[in-house]
């Protein structure tokens, strides 16, 4: 199941946005409000940022999707203009492979922005049975082919002797989702590595490595729950029985149905997530289209909002998002200020 949200916080944004045209280097066309797209983890702290930004502006509000990190990627990197999204909201940072395909349609300078940090949370019901998990049981347990082999684990007691005998049951995020891809590197690949053969895949047969370690089952013990991380924390919250993966914010607003499941040993909790000791810690991300400063003239704008909330105390802490170190924050500070482009040197 699929949920694409969109929140639109000026009536005639939508209008605004179909009597825009124009592509090309310079950002053609005109567009009197902001636009961003991405992901769901993100996405709510954007929607603050964006009535925030208008009130204080007097501007009309942003239009913000939640498409996903990766699907919000394809659609930031398909041009320039003002057909074209100015942000992508993203929950992992972007590829090598994204950042080319920018180049080739013709979005050159990409500014990235760490705007904060969030995890991976695991969670159950209040009334679940009190899971202790390690990412070796989530590997064991989600994994098409654990260790190289078809995975037919039906319960967790399937995965690990000391865990109940009840039937494993995940609703996680959907392959277009940057969760999913923290899912599979912090989580799953952590746990693959336990073993040293298939570790050693990495250095000899990387493909293989990867379907091995990263490759989640589909014969139902994992339910993709789509873009609605509130979909996730509505199930788990009616079946005591059920899992749910989704960003640290949203088990934060639900304390009182959802309790977080300790990742060897470590809850999700603020100051977890803060020092990066939660192994599902991950920064969060804005991208900027530099080339569209001067086209849309709010999304400077709009990114120095961001900047005035992300601070200690500050607006997107009461929302729920970790703060970024100091030094983050003012290196972001920084970039946000003079625009700075993205080397891809470090990509991946």
């Amino acid at each position: 199941m699929r949920s694409t949200k969109t929140i639109i916080f000026a009536a005639a944004s939508v209008l605004a946005l179909s009597a825009c045209g124009g592509s090309g280097s310079s950002g053609g066309g005109a567009r009197d409000f902001v636009r961003g797209v991405g992901s769901s983890t993100v996405y709510p702290f954007a929607t603050a940022v964006a009535e925030a930004y208008a009130k204080s502006s007097g501007s009309k509000s942003p239009v913000i999707e939640s498409t996903g990190t990766g699907a919000g990627m394809k659609l930031f990197c398909a041009g320039v203009g003002a057909q074209h999204p100015d942000i992508e909201d993203a929950s992992r940072r972007i590829k090598k492979s994204e950042y080319e395909e920018c180049q080739k349609n013709g979005v050159k300078e990409i500014v990235e922005i760490q705007v904060g940090i969030d995890g991976i949370a695991f969670a159950e019901s209040k009334s679940g049975p009190g899971f202790q998990l390690t990412p070796a049981d989530i590997y064991k347990a989600l994994a098409a082919n654990p260790f190289g082999k078809p995975n037919t684990a039906k319960t967790w007691k399937d995965v690990n002797p000391s865990l109940p005998a009840e039937p494993i049951l995940v609703y996680g995020p959907p392959s277009t989702s940057g969760t999913r891809d923290a899912l599979k590197e912090l989580i799953l690949e952590a746990g693959c590595k336990t073993d040293a053969a298939t570790a050693a895949l990495k250095d000899s047969d990387k493909d293989k490595y990867e379907a091995t370690c990263h490759d989640i089952r589909e014969d139902g013990p994992y339910v993709d729950a789509g873009e609605n991380d509130n979909l996730i924390v509505q199930k788990i919250s009616q079946n005591s029985k059920a899992i749910g993966i989704f960003g640290y914010s949203f088990l934060e607003e639900n304390p009182d149905s959802l309790k977080g499941i300790p990742m060897s040993g470590i809850t999700p909790t603020y100051a977890t997530i803060s020092d990066y000791t939660y192994p599902g810690a991950r920064p969060l991300y804005i991208y900027v289209k530099k080339q569209h400063l001067a086209p849309i003239k709010s999304l400077q704008g709009y990114v120095a909002e961001w900047v005035k909330s992300w601070g200690k105390d500050g607006l997107l802490q009461k929302k729920g998002m970790v703060i970024a170190p100091e030094d983050v924050r003012a290196k972001s500070a920084d970039i946000a200020a003079k625009m700075t482009p993205l080397d891809p040197a470090g990509l991946k």
